[in-house]
């Protein structure tokens, strides 16, 4: 999968919004009622490094992976960082993907929860 097949498959969740930060930042978020589920850097020299929270078990894993490594500030909440997506088998980044929406939506209250699936079930 590349990185444009990564952006519309982050976008087609139910009520994921895509907000692009610019300097000092300089990432592209993808969020669920305010709660962020994977980003991209998009600045040189780390442009379209992808993003993404991932269980305990998968961190020490994936953190063993060349390519994948802690990302950087975010890497004690469990986030870690994909140098290159394309090296990633694509039925597997969906999978972490998933499980790093599904996160962020159990986060939200009941009634935001609520709120947001009905809203993308229009």
């Amino acid at each position: 999968m590349d990185t444009a097949a990564l952006k519309r498959h982050c976008g087609r969740y139910p009520g994921a919004v895509a907000t692009e930060h610019g300097h000092p930042a300089n990432i592209l978020t993808y969020g669920v009622g305010g709660k962020t589920f994977a980003y991209f850097k998009t600045s040189e020299p780390e442009r379209w490094r992808f993003s993404i929270k991932v269980t305990p078990e998968r961190f020490l894993e994936l953190t063993g992976v060349p390519g994948i490594k802690p990302a950087r500030w975010m890497g004690r909440y469990r986030w870690v960082t994909i140098v290159d997506v394309r090296t990633v088998p694509a039925d597997y980044l969906r999978e972490l993907v998933d499980w790093s929406y599904r996160q962020a939506l159990a986060k939200l209250s009941r009634k935001r929860r609520a709120a947001v699936l009905e809203g993308a079930a229009d």
